[in-house]
């Protein structure tokens, strides 16, 4: 069974192990911890005590939003574990003017579904920020 919570005070670094399969440098467990613990808000999804996902938003809390990370780790992947991730983060934002979401062009499709729409954007990615 799956339970979601947003409370992430009883994380540490070693629940935060077997994501970011596929990256090509990931971030460090300590950077990992650290990210979830500042965000705006935070759903993490847990299989017997163990973290399965997570999902996190950055924010003004006014207007804008920013979704940077949904992980799920590969030997929980689908089972909609990532679609009620990303359910619970946007419940509630209604108020914003705009939730951001950049992915790789392969994941278009699956946050088309979720109701998110495709939008032409630009990024810089430093890699060497990572581990």
């Amino acid at each position: 069974m799956i339970s979601y919570t947003s409370d992430v005070s009883d994380l540490a670094e070693d629940d935060l192990t077997g994501f970011f399969a596929g990256w090509p440098k990931s971030p460090s467990p300590a950077q990992h911890l650290a990210v979830l613990r500042g965000s705006y808000r935070v759903v993490i999804a847990r299989s017997q005590g163990s973290v399965a996902g997570f999902v996190n938003m950055i924010s003004d809390g006014v207007l804008t939003a920013f979704i940077p990370w949904l992980e799920v780790r590969p030997e929980f992947r689908g089972r909609g574990i990532g679609t009620e991730l990303m359910r619970r983060i946007l419940a509630g934002t209604e108020h914003l003017y705009s939730v951001d979401l950049v992915c790789d062009e392969s994941l278009k499709p699956y946050y088309e579904r979720l109701g998110m729409t495709a939008l032409t954007g630009m990024i810089l990615r430093n890699r060497d920020a990572c581990g």
